[in-house]
């Protein structure tokens, strides 16, 4: 698919500077591209400050699968579920969960898949290269991912999505008890099996990675504005800090708050911010003399246990309360529980100091995949938004995909994730 629109001249805005906006502002910038890159808050402080850290290339499973779907209606009435809607916002969530229950289906969930791997395949070649330019190698860490099961019932549960996995490639070990330990001592015999995942690696810091992103594109001459976006303008021009910013391009990368911008524009995406949380300890000892070694995931609680440059982050729940609502303190709470029910030989750390916590958005949809590309019926705007869990995991491939479609020559592989695919149920004027 070519390059279609006019010749892009000028600098070309992009909205948001968390991971993907700054991914797409890196891709543009060694095409030589100059890019100015808005955003209210620093580089790297919104949803790319408090995520797992995990580069999950393995992720071909959507978040919508025949059980899951069902599974996750029925926590909506547990309070202490992985998953819940505030009953304030219930009305508001009902079309997305609607839309997310359409797209359960195996024939549906497999063509899903099928986009996810394209994304997916070449996310560690890709960070790789860009963490090479950017002097940032040393973010990276191949760890593998451990996920933890409390029964053969559990596991059993899951065999969907693990058959899944295995059809497209994936690689993934199971461990009984001793291998489990093996892999990291301290774990709970409240777990005791296990599924690893070998070719999983992680970023250690990932608020340093948008730091670090942030810089080169300073030292290579992009402009930043810490501003509100009060619009986007169909000719690729913004409005900011009360005066117009012209382009003929503009990448629409601000995450959650991407549909406020587009709704003026006639464009309605079904856009929800899942919240997410994580509490972050200080140390990285798990149990006596024992380090977290990498990514630990609680399969029946949906909760990732992470290495950090500084201690480990216990991070994960889905709640749909909007943009608005103040955190739910409870949540910080049941992630405490969790950290404590896996590694219960934790040492305890002081109150005052021992740890810190962290709420952030998310931009969900409801068939998992991002909308990338050039926005239908407006061809000077583009897409790089709703990215949900794996936004980190996404952002340099779709900061090379944006950059090639709008420098070169779009790649086929573009056109599954428009805002017009069939299975994310867009309005589009």
């Amino acid at each position: 698919m070519a390059n279609d629109g006019a010749t892009v001249t000028g600098p070309i805005n992009i909205v948001g500077a968390g991971i993907v906006g700054l991914s797409v502002a890196w891709a543009l910038t060694r095409r030589g591209r100059a890019v100015r890159v808005f955003d209210a808050q620093a580089p790297g402080l919104g949803a790319s400050f408090g995520n797992s850290g995990s580069l999950s290339a393995g992720s071909v499973v959507p978040l919508a699968t025949p059980g899951a779907a069902l599974s996750g209606l029925k926590m909506l009435i547990d309070s202490d579920a992985p998953l819940i809607v505030r009953r304030r916002y219930l009305l508001r969530a009902l079309p997305w969960l609607r839309q997310f229950v359409r797209v359960s289906d195996e024939a549906t969930v497999r063509q899903v898949a099928d986009s996810l791997l394209e994304i997916l395949a070449p996310t560690l070649p890709t960070w790789q290269r860009v963490l090479g330019e950017i002097g940032a190698t040393d973010l990276l860490h191949h760890t593998g991912q451990l996920h933890l099961y409390p029964s053969e019932l559990a596991l059993a549960k899951d065999d969907f999505a693990w058959r899944l996995r295995d059809d497209y490639g994936v690689r993934s070990e199971r461990l009984g008890r001793d291998a489990l330990l093996a892999r990291q001592p301290g774990i709970s015999e409240a777990y005791p099996l296990g599924v690893f995942l070998p070719e999983a690696a992680a970023i250690s810091d990932p608020h340093g990675l948008c730091r670090r992103l942030a810089q080169s594109l300073r030292a290579a001459g992009a402009e930043f504005v810490q501003a509100p976006v009060q619009a986007l303008l169909p000719d690729g021009a913004i409005q900011a800090q009360g005066r117009t910013w012209a382009s003929n391009a503009c990448v629409l990368a601000a995450g959650a708050w991407s549909m406020r911008l587009l709704e003026p524009l006639g464009i309605r995406v079904p856009l929800e911010t899942q919240r997410g949380y994580h509490v972050q300890r200080r140390s990285a000892e798990v149990a006596p003399g024992q380090m977290l070694r990498g990514p630990v995931v609680s399969a029946d609680t949906k909760v990732f246990i992470v290495p950090m440059r500084e201690g480990v982050r216990t991070g994960g729940t889905v709640e749909f309360a909007g943009l608005v609502a103040p955190e739910a303190p409870r949540r910080f709470a049941l992630l405490r529980s969790n950290f404590a029910r896996i590694f219960p030989h934790a040492p305890a750390l002081p109150a005052e100091d021992g740890e810190s916590t962290w709420m952030g958005h998310r931009p969900c949809l409801p068939d998992t995949l991002p909308v990338l590309g050039r926005l239908p019926g407006h061809p000077c705007l583009w897409a790089a938004f709703g990215h949900g869990h794996l936004g980190l995991t996404m952002s340099a491939v779709t900061g090379e995909w944006l950059a090639q479609a709008l420098c070169e020559t779009a790649p086929a592989a573009l056109a599954r994730f428009g805002a017009d695919r069939p299975t994310l149920g867009a309005r589009l004027r």
